[in-house]
């Protein structure tokens, strides 16, 4: 697999992928967003891999898209890159294994998007994030409008957007957009810590509880998701790995 702007890794159950710009804080280009759409099929397709973790090599988790390419695109090839940001987020929004964004530094634009669309966030206390769009005549993208305001409400989501001023990891965790802040020394064994135990429980289980989370947010009804609830639970205690689960569970608390 040859991956030019991501560095791709695998490691007990857990997939990780580091956006690999450093150089220029992880800003974003089309071929970024590429090597990310295939680093999350393999990492979907190995069904060893029950977690994925992505974060930013440097400085930086990422400072969003790359603004020496977008001074020089044309209308058409920025829809290109459009096009490419925001199959990359419908892939993470609705990809069946857990993700968690590492915040390890600069978070902005895109890159900020990049861990909304992730399932759980943690960050380095002295990270920065936010969304600069409208000091530079831009919009946000990857789904943000929706996932920012389903994390910290609808009046802290007009603030910050209306605004643009970053805020720091501890004040993100304050208002509930990080599940948790911690010193940027801490930060990658915080994760890798909380990713085994994501790792350690059933991976057809994590996919039905995360089906049904993202039905619960208003894809459906409560009649169909209190449905949806009953078969998902009836396929996994019909699975070969529900017997083991029960003894392994029956062992730890003894």
């Amino acid at each position: 697999m040859e991956l030019e702007c991501v560095i791709y890794d695998k490691r007990d159950g857990v997939a990780i992928i580091r956006l690999n710009r450093p150089q220029v804080l992880n800003a974003m280009n089309k071929r970024l967003w590429l090597d990310m759409q295939t680093a999350l099929d393999d990492a979907r397709a190995d069904g060893r891999i029950k977690v994925v973790v992505i974060t930013g090599e440097g400085r930086a988790f990422s400072t969003g898209a790359d603004l020496k390419e977008s001074k020089t695109r044309s209308i058409e090839d920025y829809r290109d890159y459009l096009v490419s940001l925001q199959e990359v987020s419908r892939t993470i929004i609705r990809f069946e294994k857990p993700t968690i964004a590492a915040v390890n530094g600069f978070a902005i634009g895109s890159g900020y998007e990049l861990a909304l669309a992730c399932d759980i966030r943690i960050a380095a206390e002295e990270a920065k994030i936010g969304s600069p769009e409208a000091k530079v005549t831009s919009s946000v993208t990857g789904g943000a409008f929706r996932l920012v305001q389903d994390l910290i409400g609808p009046g802290k989501a007009r603030e910050l957007l209306f605004t643009g001023e970053y805020i720091d990891g501890g004040e993100a965790q304050r208002i509930g957009l990080v599940n948790r802040a911690v010193p940027a020394e801490k930060l990658m064994e915080t994760v890798m810590e909380m990713a085994a135990k994501i790792a350690a429980n059933s991976s057809f289980s994590l996919k039905m509880i995360k089906k049904g989370l993202n039905m619960a947010l208003g894809e459906v009804s409560l009649e169909a998701l209190m449905d949806f609830e009953v078969e998902a639970c009836l396929a996994c205690v019909s699975t070969k790995e529900r017997q083991a689960s029960l003894t392994a569970f029956e062992d730890r608390k003894k």
